[in-house]
């Protein structure tokens, strides 16, 4: 908070006040405010130690509120914090400074983390409440985690304020989608959207959200018409809507949009990309088209460890000989010999079992 406004609230305070209270502690209120008023908060605060005044008075009251003003031009919240919460809960001050002090606290409250304290001091809010504290209180429900709370509010200001701040925009965003209502995030979105149609960011989140919605096909789509517009990506952003199909439990739409990034070059092809493409087929329990791409990778890249993943995926869909053959060459690279043996028993063994009723049956 600027040092004008520390002053003004401080003149307030004491101005409001100076009729009824001791004539000593009135002096060292007035000496405080001018050292403040000067940016010396070491005389202010001296003034202030100078006088004391009964508990429980209006006289504690003020200077508790003036300390607290002092502390916060200090950067001190805490202290702040604790003087302007023993202002307000004398219950001396008259309806306008208990307001003022109220929205002061919530100030300080938010800055804090202290959002419950926000929500106790400013719910409910009345339909014509200011910016700020419709703000705050959403930033409280935000910090909470009680979205559903924080987004009637925030869609409420932005209805009837056609131009608010993109904030308020993205703070929509966000809220829906922790709640998994991506339809709503991508309505936002693209209001977003439709106020920067030259960023790219915009087109990528927009893209994001329809990838988290477990809609692939409208993703590159989003992507597409950003490139038609002439924006690029980086690689690192298409890796990232991979990534967020990975974290969101959804491997299949994930392996969807790699597996087209690559096709279509927005993302160049490399072992790591084609791991990661047998990984997810792979999480996805598509065995076949996981196989296929580590059966590729391992020709290419002759690594021990992706011709064990092939032979783990062809044992696991019960092709013996196809995961045999991959477990010699695997061994071959230089796996792990004990753990070849343990997996070609295994299918060795399954292989007998099998053998066993087709010989009974040719006899």
């Amino acid at each position: 908070m600027s040092r004008l406004l520390f002053v003004l609230l401080f003149v307030t305070a004491v101005g409001q006040a100076a009729q009824r209270i001791d004539p000593a502690v009135l002096q060292a209120l007035q000496t405080a405010q001018a050292a403040q008023s000067k940016g010396d908060h070491a005389a202010a605060r001296r003034a202030l130690a100078q006088v004391k005044a009964p508990d429980s008075s209006l006289e504690a009251a003020l200077l508790a509120r003036s300390l607290g003003y002092l502390a916060w031009a200090e950067g001190d919240r805490r202290k702040a914090l604790a003087e302007l919460e023993k202002a307000l809960g004398s219950g001396l001050l008259g309806a306008e400074e208990q307001a003022n002090e109220k929205l002061n606290i919530a100030r300080l409250s938010l800055a804090e983390g202290r959002y419950l304290r926000v929500v106790e001091l400013l719910a409910p809010l009345p339909a014509a409440a200011p910016e700020e504290q419709l703000k705050m209180l959403v930033q409280a429900y935000q910090g909470l985690g009680q979205h559903e709370r924080a987004l009637p509010l925030a869609e409420r200001y932005v209805k009837a304020n056609p131009r608010a701040e993109d904030a308020w925009l993205q703070l929509l965003v966000a809220g829906n989608a922790q709640l998994k209502r991506y339809a709503e995030a991508e309505r936002w979105q693209r209001a977003l959207l439709a106020r920067h149609s030259e960023r790219a960011q915009a087109w990528w989140q927009l893209a994001g959200l329809q990838q988290m919605a477990g809609q692939e096909q409208r993703a590159l789509a989003t992507l597409r018409a950003a490139r038609a517009k002439g924006l690029a990506f980086s690689e690192r952003e298409l890796d990232n809507l991979v990534l967020i199909a990975a974290a969101a439990g959804q491997p299949w739409q994930g392996a969807r949009m790699l597996e087209a990034l690559l096709a279509e070059r927005q993302l160049p092809s490399n072992a790591a990309r084609q791991e990661r493409l047998g990984q997810l087929w792979w999480q996805a329990r598509e065995r076949g088209q996981a196989a296929s791409v580590y059966r590729q990778l391992a020709r290419q890249t002759g690594q021990a460890n992706h011709w064990m993943a092939l032979a783990q995926l062809e044992l696991e869909q019960e092709n013996w000989q196809a995961g045999l053959e991959a477990l010699q060459l695997a061994e071959r690279a230089g796996a792990d010999r004990r753990k070849v043996r343990d997996w070609r028993e295994w299918a060795q063994g399954q292989l007998e079992q099998l053998r066993g009723p087709q010989v009974a049956q040719l006899r």
